[in-house]
């Protein structure tokens, strides 16, 4: 896939429900297509459907909602190589920009100013073995750490990876 499109899955305006900004304006921009198929996923229509568009095109469309605050999602953002120069461009802008990602994709290629939102897989996903580990080694104090939970053993996995 080339880096001048992405294939996106949707492109909204809503509030942040999720992280440290939770209740803050957002634009939302989900990515198609993930390498993971976690067993609670509740996004699977990302898998998928989309269309494909040009960068260009597309953070015309998050800056026309004159929002401060972008996130980049999916599935899995990382898979798609446009999603740098997306991000770069958003940064550029004056936004803040927030990627969420599985945390099976090396995440060392974004730019620093991004914030990680990296959802770490505990054993009930059934992709727990899909962790990249070393991308702990690339989290700064204003990235962020996720957990779905779906059991004790979840929780307790989750609070020894702590």
């Amino acid at each position: 896939m080339t880096s001048e499109r992405l294939h996106i899955n949707e492109i909204f305006y809503s509030i942040q429900g999720e992280s440290t900004h939770a209740g803050r304006p957002c634009v939302f921009v989900r990515l198609t297509g993930c390498n993971l198929r976690c067993k609670w996923c509740d996004t699977e229509y990302a898998f998928y459907e989309g269309r494909r568009m040009p960068i260009a095109e597309v953070a015309e469309i998050i800056r026309g909602y004159q929002c401060d605050l972008v996130e980049v999602t999916g599935g899995e953002p990382l898979l798609q190589e446009g999603v740098y120069p997306l991000t770069e461009a958003m940064l550029a802008s004056g936004a803040m920009v927030m990627i969420e990602t599985s945390g099976s994709i090396d995440v060392s290629k974004l730019d620093p100013r991004v914030i990680k939102i990296m959802d770490l897989k505990c054993p009930g996903s059934g992709e727990c073995e899909r962790n990249l580990w070393s991308n702990l080694e690339h989290l700064t104090m204003r990235d962020e750490i996720k957990f779905v939970v779906s059991d004790r053993a979840d929780y307790e996995w989750a609070r020894d990876a702590i």
